[in-house]
């Protein structure tokens, strides 16, 4: 009985709060200089969303960036700039997908974007709390579109909190939500399911 339980909660650890048992799932780990962070992107849902962050991935397009947006309580940003805050040259923008039903809440991974719904391209941040107002409302503003969820963190939001708790300040041209001390993407890789550690 006791081994069934612990299998129970082992396969529960792995299978994400908004997936299906039926979606293809790609798993990646997220090495930082604070910690290591698992990550399950939905392949079924967020197709283009999840073939293009695996293109950045596959191209070491993230190594030795940084997470350059702290919003305490709120989440965390990363994926577009090194430790000098430059950017490094971009994909084209991909179409967005915030309309798959998966929700912005506490651990899952979205892409970031500008005011055009349609201009994410490397930039992605996890969520550290639930963040309804950033779904999909609809689709006839551009405001409505939201945010495009398109995985969720496994393991590591003990990493993913301690990133949050960074201080901040203005720098370069951002006014405020810089961490101080620079938190680095050392890498980031695909790797199979069986390689998430348990709890």
């Amino acid at each position: 009985m006791r081994l069934l339980i612990l299998f129970f909660s082992f396969a529960l650890l792995l299978t994400p709060v908004q997936a299906l048992a039926d979606d293809e799932l790609v798993y990646v780990k997220m090495e930082t200089s604070k910690g290591d962070i698992y990550i399950s992107l939905n392949k079924t849902k967020a197709p283009v969303t999840v073939e293009n962050f695996l293109s950045y991935t596959e191209s070491g397009y993230f190594i030795r960036l940084i997470f350059h947006r702290v919003v305490p309580g709120r989440l965390i940003q990363g994926g577009g700039y090194n430790r000098s805050l430059y950017e490094r040259e971009k994909l084209d923008p991909i179409l967005n997908e915030a309309d798959n039903g998966l929700k912005n809440l506490r651990g899952t991974i979205a892409m970031a974007r500008n005011d055009d719904p349609n201009s994410a391209q490397s930039q992605f941040f996890i969520n550290t709390k639930d963040n309804p107002e950033l779904d999909h409302q609809g689709s006839e503003y551009n405001y409505q579109w939201g945010y495009a969820v398109f995985g969720e963190v496994v393991r590591g939001m003990d990493v993913v909190d301690a990133i949050s708790m960074v201080p901040t300040e203005g720098r370069g041209d951002f006014e405020a939500e810089v961490p101080i001390e620079n938190v680095f993407i050392n890498m980031v890789s695909v790797v199979e399911e069986t390689d998430v550690p348990a709890e």
